[in-house]
């Protein structure tokens, strides 16, 4: 994503630094394979959750697990496979497609809409298109974390996030889980869906 500068919340929002460190984790999980320097990061990595709550912390144990497991080739092979196949992937990882059944529909054009009364627009140089997975977890990083509280505000998050994150997430997820050739993106899957729940719920709090 292309926007002004982002600055980031203070270190007392604790909090709301590991939401948004966790939506960017994740976006670079579902981005690309991992290079060295990810996985080194992985095997030092602590297996308490990164973010307080049960929720987190079998599915994040077991991530780190099948990182350590996993050598960089296999990894990158498992990526191409799942994502990035010739013709058509294994598995899709854009919103349009489960939201519509095609690719390119009438919920990117929505997202667009959205990003652009957000401010913010895609980097021309990325062939990807908005309504894949890691840009809509770039752009709740934002919200979360950003400096213009006019957009980066709860509201602002809940708004994004129900209309262009829960309806498909849980199908993507699935998806994965379900494809025999998934092993490491299983357990990046198991990782997303249990993160996923708990902003639902979050969420869902903030609109009783």
């Amino acid at each position: 994503m292309t926007t002004t500068a982002i600055q980031f919340a203070t270190p007392d929002d604790s909090e709301e630094l590991a939401r948004a460190e966790l939506y960017g984790l994740l976006a670079r999980l579902w981005m690309a394979p991992p290079d060295a320097a990810l996985q080194q990061q992985f095997a030092v990595a602590v297996t308490q959750a990164p973010e307080a709550g049960a929720w987190l912390e079998g599915p994040w144990s077991e991530l780190v697990a099948a990182f350590r497991a996993t050598p960089l080739d296999d990894a990158r092979d498992e990526f191409v496979a799942l994502f990035q196949g010739v013709g058509k992937p294994e598995v899709f990882v854009y919103g349009s497609y489960y939201l519509a059944g095609f690719l390119n529909e009438k919920p990117l054009a929505q997202l667009r809409t959205d990003l652009a009364t957000l401010g913010l627009t895609k980097d021309v140089a990325n062939s990807e298109t908005e309504d894949h997975v890691a840009y809509v977890f770039e752009v709740m990083r934002y919200l979360i974390a950003g400096d213009d509280m006019a957009v980066c505000n709860l509201e602002q998050q809940r708004r994004f996030f129900r209309t262009h994150v829960q309806p498909w997430l849980p199908d993507l997820c699935a998806a994965v889980d379900a494809h025999p050739r998934a092993m490491l993106w299983r357990s990046v899957a198991g990782f997303t869906q249990a993160f996923i729940s708990i902003e639902v719920q979050a969420f869902d709090l903030l609109e009783q």
